[in-house]
């Protein structure tokens, strides 16, 4: 096994994981790839079952039920925890974050525990959004800055390089947000906790095959559980 583990969740992505698995192999970097399937109706992880016969460092965990990002993500970083992998990059199946960026999340990870690809550090990076998209996104990172405290523009964002040390010390088994709030909720235990967190920019395009997975119970969620973490800090709820 490579020191370092990428992630990708996936579900009905059958039409983008062969392009980014091939990319990825192809940056002649020493990752590893785990693919963690959320159990897609058009059988996404046939494709990668069939992809693993030539790429020895593909990995396949597929889940029994749809049971959202944030839980796919949980059974990735106890695989790259059981593992002894050093450090986990996050990125979406459908190309919305280019894959050359992991040089880049790599190469500050070496003096960080958490580096975040931003779309809002240094003005906003995004290609192909609709406003009322974009100003959904603007608008849940500043209001998860203000009511955490974090110092992050992208909060949401899901582009990462997270230090195994880092996932150590957190209680995976009591996170159970997903989406929006999911990524808010890592950044958020990384900050209480002291760990070093960078963000660099990224340019972040918008998929052009296969339909969002964003939701309004996505949305909700986040609304609520941005509080939540800062009421569970004060009262000492969150370690």
């Amino acid at each position: 096994m490579n020191e370092n583990l990428v992630i990708i969740p996936t579900y009905n992505e059958i039409n983008n994981i062969e392009f980014i698995i091939n990319k990825i192999t192809s940056l002649n970097i020493d990752v590893d790839i785990l693919v963690v399937d959320d159990n897609s109706p058009d059988k996404t992880y046939e494709k990668v079952e069939f992809l693993k016969k030539n790429i020895s460092n593909l990995y396949l965990i597929i889940n029994n039920k749809k049971s959202g990002i944030g839980k796919a993500y949980i059974k990735g970083f106890e695989f790259a925890i059981s593992n002894n992998y050093s450090k986990i990059i996050q990125i979406d199946a459908d190309m919305s974050h280019d894959p050359n960026d992991i040089y880049r999340l790599l190469k500050y990870s070496k003096n960080y525990d958490l580096v975040i690809g931003s779309r809002y550090i240094n003005g906003i990076r995004i290609v192909n959004w609709p406003l009322s998209r974009l100003a959904l996104s603007y608008f849940a990172n500043l209001y998860a800055k203000i009511i955490t405290g974090l110092n992050i523009y992208d909060c949401t964002g899901g582009y990462k390089c997270i230090d195994i040390d880092l996932l150590k010390s957190i209680n995976l088994n009591s996170i159970n947000s997903q989406g929006y709030s999911f990524q808010i909720e890592i950044n958020y235990r990384a900050c209480i906790k002291n760990f070093k967190i960078k963000e660099i920019p990224i340019i972040f395009t918008d998929r052009t095959i296969g339909k969002s997975k964003m939701s309004k119970r996505i949305i909700i969620e986040a609304i609520f559980i941005v509080p939540m973490l800062r009421l569970k800090k004060i009262l000492k709820l969150i370690k």
